[in-house]
C-alpha cells in the first residue's frame, strides 16, 4: 500500500480490481498471447517500471544535459519525470484526434533544438508511427516509442514497438505484478547494465501486495478469508487518513509532481517476484479477455448522447489497455463514476507549464476522456455493471440484456 504524500488524496476504494489479479485462473489457458508483443524485439531488457524504462532509454542516448525532449501535450505525469530525473528539458507538442503528433505544428526552433521524442500508443490501441519515424530520422531526433497502453499489438502489419529506437512497456499494467517494467528495441543492442538490487523489505512487500490484491477481491478463492484476515490484522496498525473529498484533486508544482511519480527504484531491477510471474503467467487469456471487455465497452456504450467512443477497434491483432470514452460532460461523469468505485481514469493532472497549443487535443482529451479499464480480471458482470453507471449518468436507461 501507498504511503499518503504531500499535495495527493486518497482515491475511494474501488468496488472492482483496477489492476490484474494473482489467482488459479491466471495460470490457465495457452502459454502464447497469439499476438505481436513489445517483448518480441531483438533486444529487451526488464526494469523496474514503464516510467524507469523511459529514464534508461533516455540514458542510453547520452544526451548532453539541459537537452531537449519532445513530449505530447496528453500524458500521465510519469511520461515527463523521466526526462527531468535523466537532467533533460521536456517541450510539449499538440496531438491530432487519433492521439498522433502534430509535426507540422512544431516550431522550427523547437524541432533543431530536439535531440528525442517520446511517441505513445494511447489506451492499448496501436497506430501506424511510418509518418513521426521518417519526421524523426529527417530531423535527426531519436523516436522513444511509449508502448506502456500496448504491450501487445501489431498495426498495417507491423509489431507494436518496432518504430522506436526503443520501445518501452508498462508490464505491471497487464499481469498482476507490484510492479515491472519494459526496454527494448528492434535497431540497438542494449548494452549490458547493472542494475541495483532491490532491498530484502522490498522483495518481501511486492509478494505481500500481490496476494493482498488478490486476497481483497477473493483471489485465490478457497485461500482469500484467512488472507484477508491477516491482513486486516497487518492493516489495523496503520494510520488511516480520513476520507477524501469528492471532487477535481489539487493542483501540484513541479517538485510535488516528482514526488507523486514516484522515481526511486528506476536505477533497481526488478523484484523477484514480478520477474517470477512475468516468466511464468500464460498470456492467451490476458489477450483474449481484454479483447471480449473491450467488445462488451463498445457494443454498450454506441450511439449515446453526449458521449463516444473515442478510439475504436475490431482487429484481432489489438490487446487493449482502457476503452476510451469521450463524454461531453466529462467532468461529472468521470467524478460521479470515480466516487462511485468504477475502475476508470483520467489523466486530468498534467505537467506544470504544458502549453495551450491551438488546435491541440490533448487539453481535450484531459477533461473529455474516460478511460474504463478492461483487463482480464474484470468479469463480464462487472463491465456490465460500469457500463449501467455510465448510461444512468448520461440519463440512458440500460436495456435488461447486453
Amino acid at each position: 500500500m501507498s504511503t499518503r504524500r504531500s499535495g495527493t488524496r486518497d482515491a475511494p476504494v474501488s468496488r472492482f480490481p483496477k489492476g490484474p489479479l494473482l489467482g488459479w485462473v491466471s495460470m490457465s489457458g495457452t502459454r502464447k498471447p497469439g499476438l505481436a508483443t513489445v517483448a518480441d524485439l531483438p533486444h529487451t531488457m526488464l526494469t523496474s517500471s514503464g516510467r524507469a524504462s523511459l529514464y534508461q532509454a533516455l540514458q542510453l542516448l547520452e544526451l548532453p544535459p539541459g537537452s531537449t525532449v519532445l513530449v505530447p501535450t496528453y500524458h500521465c505525469p510519469t511520461m515527463v519525470a523521466p526526462v527531468l530525473c535523466a537532467g533533460l528539458t521536456p517541450r510539449f507538442f499538440g496531438i491530432d484526434a487519433n492521439g498522433l503528433p502534430r509535426l507540422e505544428t512544431i516550431p522550427d526552433e523547437v524541432r533543431t533544438s530536439a535531440r528525442a521524442m517520446i511517441v505513445a500508443h494511447y489506451f492499448g490501441v496501436p497506430q501506424n508511427l511510418g509518418e513521426v519515424r521518417r519526421w524523426c530520422d529527417a530531423a535527426g531526433v531519436a523516436l522513444i516509442e511509449d508502448c506502456a497502453h500496448a504491450l501487445f499489438g501489431r498495426v498495417d502489419d507491423q509489431a507494436v514497438g518496432s518504430w522506436g529506437d526503443y520501445a518501452t512497456a508498462s508490464i505491471s499494467k497487464f499481469l498482476p505484478v507490484p510492479e515491472l517494467g519494459l526496454l527494448a528495441s528492434s535497431r540497438r543492442r542494449l548494452p549490458a547494465k547493472h542494475l541495483g538490487a532491490a532491498t530484502f523489505r522490498a522483495q518481501v512487500k511486492g509478494v505481500v501486495d500481490v496476494l493482498e490484491s488478490g486476497a481483497t477481491f477473493g483471489r485465490p478463492a478457497w485461500m482469500s478469508p484467512l488472507l484477508r484476515a491477516l491482513f486486516a490484522l497487518k492493516n489495523r496498525r496503520r494510520l488511516h487518513p480520513p476520507a477524501s473529498a469528492p471532487g477535481p484533486m489539487p493542483a501540484l508544482d513541479e517538485e510535488e509532481m516528482l514526488v507523486v511519480c514516484d522515481m526511486g527504484r528506476i536505477d533497481e531491477a526488478p523484484l523477484h517476484v514480478s520477474r517470477w510471474i512475468h516468466r511464468s503467467m500464460p498470456l492467451g487469456r490476458v489477450v483474449r479477455r481484454r479483447q471480449e471487455n473491450f467488445a462488451l465497452y463498445a457494443e454498450g456504450l454506441k450511439s449515446l448522447p453526449g458521449a463516444r467512443p473515442l478510439l475504436s477497434t475490431r482487429s484481432r491483432q489489438v490487446a487493449p489497455y482502457v476503452f476510451p470514452l469521450w463524454v461531453d460532460d466529462g467532468d461529472r461523469v468521470y467524478h460521479a463514476l470515480r466516487d462511485a468505485g468504477m475502475p476508470v481514469y483520467r489523466w486530468d493532472r498534467i505537467w506544470p507549464g504544458t502549453p495551450d497549443l491551438a488546435g491541440d487535443h490533448g487539453p481535450l482529451w484531459s477533461r473529455h476522456v474516460v478511460q474504463l479499464l478492461c483487463h482480464q480480471d474484470l468479469s463480464r458482470e462487472e463491465v456490465q455493471t460500469v457500463i449501467a453507471e455510465g448510461l444512468d449518468l448520461l440519463g440512458v436507461t440500460a436495456p435488461d440484456k447486453m
